[in-house]
């Protein structure tokens, strides 16, 4: 078995979106008040219109940290630890409910597929207890090389 290196090869818009629309294991990150980084790991996806979408809970820190900067960074893994990934540096933005009915849709199309009743997945997403899901939209300004 011939053996693997690590690369950081360029890859353009195309194949970042080829690349992350079958994957869904992310890390992203955004940015505190005093410009650290918080980190976590998310489940996150490719909308229609090309932009990653991550489902989250409007107080939780990685939302509130977008509210305020308008930005963050999403590595996309691949399902082994040692493949391949990309990080994407770019705008963000949180949607709330109501609002953020539509866009739960898109990243539940984007990370599952259909689901069984849309009704009822958007009542469900719309009566999720007191912090009701706020919905990520990424989009790419920069694109490290892929490793």
């Amino acid at each position: 078995m011939a053996p693997r290196y690590a690369t950081a090869d360029a890859v353009g818009h195309d194949q970042l979106l080829e690349f992350a629309r079958p994957r869904h294991r992310m890390v992203l990150t955004t940015f505190r008040a005093d410009g650290s980084l918080q980190s976590s790991p998310v489940t996150g996806g490719v909308d229609e219109q090309g932009r990653l979408v991550i489902s989250s809970y409007p107080r939780r820190a990685k939302a509130v940290n977008i509210r305020r900067t308008g930005r963050a960074s999403v590595v996309v893994l691949s399902d082994e630890f040692n493949g391949p990934y990309v990080q994407i540096d770019g705008t963000a933005e949180v949607i709330d409910l109501p609002v953020a009915v539509e866009p739960l849709v898109d990243y539940f199309r984007a990370v599952a597929g259909e689901h069984s009743d849309w009704a009822e997945y958007r009542q469900a997403m719309v009566d999720q207890g007191k912090w009701p899901p706020a919905a990520s939209r990424h989009r790419a300004d920069h694109v490290a090389p892929a490793a």
